[in-house]
């Protein structure tokens, strides 16, 4: 029964445009990137030499690390009380990076209002995005990409970097494209022509652009193979930075990688393009600094929670992962505006985790029934019906909901009872997995997917995620969320399929229930590397589900786009099939690089 889907740092790639008609603000701009003083980044970059030194390396799990009655042992996180003391900088150089951010906004404002091209504003706009700091410019990218899709220039470019970005782009934001658009690449036979193999940048552009493919488009699903295909023979030719980028995306494709994380390669790789824009780049830096220090203080704020909560619940077999857990909230929304969501996540998380944890690896059969009756109860009088060591459990559960909901803003129309309900399906499940495993009942592929895309957390997250949505669509954005749709349920099968082949590799417990892999070899026969080959496929068909989500329901595209980078996350918590959550070394130098060492 692991809790959720995790994460493992995944590198994603960069796009650039080939040539030099492209808008490079600097030239409007040239020589007024402001120098910093010596002292902002310095005052932090110095205390990073004695991070290590300063966090305890990974030690012997707090249960017994047999698999005897259900115990299971878990990493602690290399982090305990750090982000409470820690300090990041001193005030006065937060004070001068918002007045230059202020100051470089406004420069790179003035210049959007004169980048009439719209060729030059696509890749502008991709630049953007790729250096997070689209959030500060949304009504212009809102404007540019509805240009783009009437423009009828891309109609006659031979270019198929500039097709390819144009198709990645409109389709990632709702709009449907024709993969016709790729028919003037393609020979009389019917495979894309052999001159695109010497046009590295167009490879990869096409590469990610396929990705974006739905059931039925067989000329996306040639442009991947082709695209791999050569993209893998040039590899050992290409020059540095694009020869990371093509690794990375070969790795990962662009639309399934992580955003955040992608922000910090990209800002890497822009720097050593040839011609990039200093003003984006040193606004794209300050953005993150400037951000990372909100982000720190929040991270003060809900360690002390945690350390609180789980003092007061006593419970020594749970897993502590509160950092790991505003790490996944943070990679879901980072903006500055999302504090009360990534608050919300955090803590619902962390409860779902507790609880998983509870009935995997500590809880009787009779005890996780009783659970699972106080919950859906939800009456600070069932506690009655609970065992000592859990009560105190129940009612923090409970505290907290109630915390969450005085802690709403008036003008937010966040309806938390779609949130307790939906807390009360996982649980349900979680009991059906204990009687399985209390039974040996030895569930059949389709009846394990099935429940374990409830009990992956995916659904209840999904509905907690919709807090700070717009208000004019809160209520029908609930009642959809709360329907489990099918991006939803494709989104859980996604971070299910990859739970289930990284917990594949580990050893399991007697008391666990059979993984998806299990399954489909008791089902079918096949061997591990057989069965495993099987579920790729099938994550496939659910990017595909995701993708064409976008084009149905244009009302709930901002809540689909959330279920998507959920989607997402699960790439990044578990790159090289390692389940970074629950073994959380494999995050430490990734959270180092989000929250505690600047750019």
């Amino acid at each position: 029964m692991d809790c959720l889907f995790y994460f493992c740092f995944s590198p994603c790639t960069t796009e650039m445009p080939s040539d030099s008609s492209a808008c490079v603000l600097s030239r409007k701009l040239r020589g007024r990137v402001p120098k910093p003083p010596r002292h902002p980044i310095k005052l932090l970059s110095c205390r990073i030499a004695r991070i290590h030194e300063a966090l305890p390396e990974s030690q012997v799990g707090i249960a017994s690390s047999t698999c005897d009655d259900k115990q299971t042992a878990h990493e602690p996180s290399p982090w305990g009380d750090f982000f409470i003391g820690y300090e990041p900088m001193q005030q006065g150089s937060t004070e001068w990076m918002n007045v230059q951010v202020d100051k470089l906004k406004e420069d790179v404002r003035m210049f959007l209002k004169t980048c009439n091209n719209t060729r030059a504003r696509m890749f502008l706009l991709d630049t953007l995005q790729r250096l997070g700091i689209d959030h500060h410019f949304q009504d212009w990218i809102d404007a540019a990409l509805i240009e783009i899709l009437e423009s009828t220039e891309f109609s006659s470019s031979s270019s198929l970097q500039e097709v390819s970005l144009r198709f990645r782009l409109l389709r990632e934001h709702g709009y449907w494209l024709s993969p016709d658009v790729f028919n003037k690449f393609m020979a009389d036979d019917g495979s894309f022509s052999k001159y695109l193999t010497n046009d590295p940048r167009g490879l990869l552009s096409l590469y990610n652009a396929a990705h974006l493919l739905v059931q039925g488009e067989p000329i996306l699903e040639e442009a991947i193979s082709f695209a791999r295909h050569h993209l893998e023979s040039m590899s050992g030719s290409l020059k540095s930075p694009l020869a990371g980028e093509v690794k990375r995306a070969l790795h990962i494709p662009l639309p399934r990688t992580c955003r955040r994380a992608e922000t910090l390669h990209y800002i890497s790789n822009y720097e050593k393009e040839e011609g990039h824009d200093p003003i984006l780049l040193e606004l794209a830096k300050l953005d993150f600094n400037l951000l990372q220090y909100v982000h720190l203080k929040e991270l003060r704020a809900i360690t002390e929670w945690w350390k609180q909560f789980s003092g007061h619940i006593g419970l020594s077999y749970i897993r502590d992962r509160v950092v790991e857990s505003y790490t996944w909230a943070y990679v879901l929304y980072y903006e500055k505006g999302f504090e009360l969501p990534r608050s919300m996540f955090t803590k619902m998380l962390v409860l779902i985790t507790t609880i998983d944890d509870t009935y995997d690896s500590h809880a009787t059969i009779e005890e996780c029934r009783k659970l699972h009756e106080a919950i859906q109860r939800w009456d600070e009088r069932a506690v009655s019906l609970l065992p000592d060591y859990l009560k105190k459990l129940y009612i923090e559960l409970l505290r907290t909901f109630k915390n969450i909901e005085a802690e709403m803003p008036r003008n937010i129309n966040y309806d938390i009872a779609y949130l307790k309900k939906a807390i009360q399906n996982n649980v349900m499940g979680y009991l059906q997995e204990a009687e399985w495993s209390h039974k040996n009942h030895k569930p059949s592929f389709e009846e394990q997917i099935n429940l374990t895309s409830v009990t992956i957390g995916t659904p209840a997250l999904c509905v907690c995620m919709m807090a700070g949505m717009d208000n004019m669509e809160m209520k029908q954005t609930l009642e959809w969320t709360s329907s489990v749709p099918g991006p939803v349920i494709a989104a859980a099968k996604i971070g299910r399929f990859m739970n289930d082949i990284a917990a594949f590799e580990r050893r399991k417990c007697k008391g666990d229930v059979a993984s998806t892999v299990e399954c489909y070899i008791n089902d079918h026969g096949v061997t591990g590397e057989v069965a495993i080959a099987r579920i790729d496929t099938l994550l496939e068909v659910e990017w595909r589900t995701l993708n064409q989500a976008r084009f149905e329901n244009r009302a709930m595209l901002p809540a689909l786009q959330r279920i998507i980078g959920l989607a997402r996350s699960a790439t990044f918590f578990f790159d090289n099939r390692n389940d970074a959550y629950t073994s959380s070394k494999h995050l430490r130098r990734t959270i180092e690089s989000f929250f505690v060492k600047p750019i």
